[in-house]
């Protein structure tokens, strides 16, 4: 399908704050923009108008949600298909299902894009009521093959369309010799379900073998005074930096001045910044969980450790920097498995997808 003159609107978070379904969002609507194609912005995290509406808790609700029913209402009217962000709990009632319903008032023809780790959890308690508004969606599509399986499970097929990295913003960088003063960094927020805390106690534990490591923590969070007062309990200020929430460039330029990537997290679905850190050639160490074993290949394109277990991060690390040729390794072959996520392979995909809902065929096929 020719992608050029399409009228599409998509439905989803932009930045700020920076993350993973909000950079997905952005990033979607600018390289369709570049492609030719008439992209609608309907944003789920709109400013309140009034300003000060959203200072007052009973009223954010209805500040917010009154004025996005009516963009989705106009944005389904005068496209030709929705593309819809979705996530779990709240978001998903709040923002996907009206969504859904109201391009299927409309005739709009509509793509659920779900994302989230969360989403065995959600289904659990909510698969009734999400497989009554699914029936109205044209297409579910899913980053992983994990969130693949979790559907199936809940009665619900989808289709595998990854997400984008862009190569050109996150490339590689000349490697450095590391010797006893490797600089390893986590980009997560600072919440609970990352797991930042493993990730610190896993740093006390490498300071012994590596006295001048270095650990930078970009992201921000209501864990930050907590894991700021970890820090200081386990003597670790002078290794650990909290460099707060960074935009997409100073995330490319950390990733340049890093020798190793921690994924501590607890829950997880198709993380982009191990692949933003696959794409700059810099070694992933990650838990094992969720979406991540169908992103990364233990021992190939990654390591792998059990979550909540700093000694065998930490033990991960030093495997990483004491085996001969192990950073190489993952160096190149994490480079050469990022290159399927590339924008051309996607787009390619995006472009079978589209058009199997824009002419009703109901298999749009799993090549990319």
């Amino acid at each position: 399908m020719k992608l050029s003159g399409l009228r599409l609107a998509v439905v989803g978070p932009l930045p700020p704050p920076a993350g993973g379904m909000a950079n997905q969002t952005r990033q979607l609507a600018d390289k369709l923009s570049a492609e030719g194609v008439r992209v609608e912005l309907v944003q789920t995290n709109a400013p309140y108008r009034p300003a000060w509406a959203g200072r007052i808790r009973g009223l954010r609700a209805f500040a917010r949600l009154l004025p996005y029913l009516a963009a989705l209402w106009r944005a389904a009217g005068r496209n030709d298909l929705m593309h819809v962000m979705a996530n779990s709990g709240w978001s998903w009632h709040l923002f996907a299902a009206p969504a859904i319903r109201i391009a299927r008032l409309r005739g709009c023809p509509v793509i659920v894009n779900y994302r989230g780790g969360e989403a065995a959890d959600f289904l659990q308690g909510h698969a009734i009521r999400v497989r009554s508004t699914m029936a109205r969606a044209s297409l579910l599509v899913v980053p992983s093959g994990f969130l693949q399986e979790v559907f199936g499970r809940f009665g619900m097929s989808a289709e595998v369309l990854p997400n984008a990295v862009d190569v050109e913003r996150f490339s590689p960088t000349p490697r450095r010799e590391v010797g006893h003063a490797p600089h390893l960094i986590v980009t997560r927020n600072l919440e609970a379900l990352y797991d930042n805390e493993t990730a610190i106690r896993a740093m006390a534990i490498l300071r012994v073998r590596y006295p001048q490591a270095r650990l930078t923590v970009a992201g921000e969070g209501p864990e930050r005074e907590r894991l700021i007062a970890l820090v200081t309990q386990l003597g670790l200020q002078d290794a650990v930096s909290f460099v707060g929430r960074l935009d997409r460039a100073g995330v490319a330029e950390l990733y340049a001045r890093a020798d190793a990537m921690l994924n501590p997290s607890r829950v997880d679905n198709t993380p982009n910044s191990v692949l933003e850190a696959l794409a700059c050639g810099v070694p992933v160490v990650s838990t094992r969980v969720g979406g991540v074993p169908f992103l990364v290949s233990d021992g190939t394109t990654a390591l792998l450790v059990p979550p909540g277990d700093p000694a065998a991060m930490a033990a991960a690390v030093i495997r990483l920097f004491d085996t001969p040729g192990l950073v190489e390794q993952l160096h190149r072959q994490g480079l050469e498995h990022v290159s399927q996520f590339a924008w051309p392979k996607v787009r390619q995909r995006l472009a079978v997808v589209y058009g199997s809902v824009l002419s009703g065929t109901d298999n749009p096929g799993t090549s990319v």
